[in-house]
């Protein structure tokens, strides 16, 4: 199976990698003129030829085009700030998982030093997305927003669209309740809390938001855990 990578853009027929990935390409993977990698604008997918690699610049000559699958569900994961070595890992699953957006929240629980921290690691958790989104052969790459305030996160969003907030409190109905009601939708806000869980003042600005409150179950799961268990049950039941 042939690597796939994202260019900035296609060019008719020609297309460039520079930076950083061309000397991956170039060092790393030692490639050379006549080499073939599938290659991805964000919208399109082609196969690409090699026909020049230097230092820092690898030229391709586009050929045909690729099918490629483009998820019609959009969804957008509202994940609160937690150990970087576990937000990290669940940066890498959800886009595996084919997120399509996801926010950083700055959760009233989140340890503040990490929230401070979190404002520097922006091109880290970029390059995270790209080799995941190369791994799982997507089209695009998620976007990644800027670190949010709850409050403001939970706002916003069309009223057709499937807003749930994974919740531990006991009279929050089980996730598989929630969803069968809500197939057939075309957008989805996912909204994970800290290891603390939310505060009475998140819970009441995603109520107000339109959030519904859905639990994973009795047990106490891990952030990361708990991305893949409701981004799979999501995928599941409102996927075509």
């Amino acid at each position: 199976m042939r690597r796939r990578f994202f260019v900035d853009q296609f060019n008719g027929d020609t297309a460039i990698i520079a930076g950083d990935t061309a000397h991956h390409l170039g060092r790393v993977l030692r490639a050379q003129p006549g080499q073939f990698y599938e290659l991805s604008d964000g919208q399109h997918v082609r196969l690409g030829r090699i026909e020049k690699v230097t230092r820092d610049r690898v030229d391709f000559v586009l050929l045909e085009d690729i099918p490629a699958y483009q998820p019609k569900l959009d969804v957008t994961l509202l994940l609160s700030v937690v150990k970087f070595e576990a937000f990290e890992w669940a940066l890498e699953k959800a886009t595996e998982l084919g997120i399509s957006t996801i926010i950083p929240l700055a959760a009233e629980r989140s340890e503040k030093a990490l929230l401070v921290a979190a404002t520097k690691r922006a091109d880290r958790w970029n390059k995270i997305l790209v080799e995941a989104s190369q791994q799982s052969r997507r089209v695009r790459v998620p976007i990644l927003q800027g670190v949010a305030q709850p409050a403001r996160a939970f706002g916003g969003y069309p009223d057709a669209a499937v807003k749930i907030m994974l919740s531990e409190r006991a009279d929050a109905l089980p996730l598989n309740q929630v969803l069968p009601a809500a197939s057939r939708r075309t957008q989805a806000i996912l909204a994970i809390g800290p290891e603390g869980g939310w505060t009475e003042a998140e819970f009441s600005a995603a109520q107000a938001g339109g959030f519904r409150e859905a639990s994973l179950g009795k047990l106490i799961l891990r952030t990361e855990t708990a991305v893949i268990a409701a981004l799979s049950s999501i995928n599941y039941a409102l996927s075509e």
